[in-house]
């Protein structure tokens, strides 16, 4: 499940089965939030279909037991591109391009491979980590590599989440939501072929795309 805008109040949240490639729900919004993801799972659930597993964003709140007893798997792409929002794709220090070295194989690593090389980066890069400065005007100290600590933190927070797919293999859980950002970007491009359509027109031509 996921969310994707065409302008800054018009979204569309969309919820698809990651097996069979079937969109199960949608919903307008004007804003994400917690209680619409919430509210969908709801409606799924009263069409009669039951929701083995979920795959999402990084959201705040999303796993922190609002979808209780459903596994949850946090979309290891997203986490990708947190770090780097955090890092930039051209760290500039050798702890920050280690990090993103490692964050990149993500994908690619099981997830006791991936917790014991973030941990042995911390063991390595600890004292750097820590390393505080003093501030000019008010004489407290803060820490001098605060997106390095940042992107850490994201990732040693979110580990719970970033390998549920291999805690539930008879699932068949995907471990990104690339599939559906795919169709976002899919249906992005079909858009711009249409530019000029209203905020109508181009709600009835989503409408047609995800047959809901």
């Amino acid at each position: 499940m996921d969310t994707t805008y065409f302008g800054r109040d018009f979204g569309v949240m969309v919820f698809r089965d990651s097996l069979s490639g079937v969109f199960l729900y949608k919903q307008y919004v004007k804003t994400e939030t917690n209680a619409l993801y919430l509210a969908g799972i709801a409606e799924i659930g009263r069409r009669g279909i039951c929701v083995q597993s979920i795959i999402c964003d990084g959201r705040k709140g999303l796993f922190s037991g609002l979808f209780d007893g459903v596994p949850m798997q946090m979309c290891q792409f997203h986490q990708v591109q947190i770090v780097t929002r955090y890092l930039t794709r051209r760290p500039q220090t050798d702890a920050a391009k280690e990090l993103r070295k490692l964050a990149l194989k993500l994908v690619k690593l099981s997830k006791d491979d991936f917790t014991k090389a973030l941990n042995d980066w911390q063991l390595k890069w600890s004292y750097f980590l820590n390393e505080r400065s003093i501030s000019a005007k008010t004489g407290k100290t803060f820490y001098t590599h605060k997106k390095l600590r940042s992107a850490y933190l994201s990732l040693k927070r979110n580990l719970p989440v970033l390998f549920t797919f291999e805690d539930y293999p008879e699932l068949g859980m995907p471990n990104t939501t690339n599939a559906l950002d795919g169709c976002f970007s899919d249906l992005k491009n079909k858009l711009r072929n249409h530019n000029g359509l209203s905020k109508e027109r181009k709600m009835k031509y989503i409408d047609g795309f995800f047959k809901v």
